[in-house]
């Protein structure tokens, strides 16, 4: 009798696990393997990337609120505390944008 082999199904989740795997180096796109523990260390860490970027764009955005509210006269907290009193509903984001691309505008905003 002959040996059972995984067939069909194995082949092609040991083949999805390699196309994951095609770009890395040496054995590791072409070994399954070795591929399955680097493609499961990629997902892993592209998983919490996804989280660290928006850590970093907000840390990003409040430098660069905080850097343009000094040119201003405020501390970034000073600033942010008038906005709110005053109902401005500006993101971080915008304001960001703003304090670069129009910082006449963002003078207006802020001593509102």
């Amino acid at each position: 009798m002959p040996r059972a082999k995984r067939g069909f199904k194995a082949r092609r989740r040991r083949n999805r696990i390699l196309k994951a795997a095609s770009g890395f180096r040496g054995k590791r796109n072409s070994c399954h393997a070795v591929a399955n523990e680097a493609v499961q260390h990629a997902w892993m860490h592209m998983y919490r990337s996804r989280k660290v970027r928006k850590r970093d764009f907000r840390s990003l955005w409040i430098q660069r609120i905080n850097a343009a509210a000094r040119g201003v006269g405020f501390s970034y907290s000073k600033l942010m505390g008038m906005l709110t009193k005053s109902g401005v509903e500006l993101n971080r984001k915008m304001l960001a944008e703003i304090a670069i691309s129009a910082p006449v505008a963002f003078k207006q905003i802020a001593s509102a």
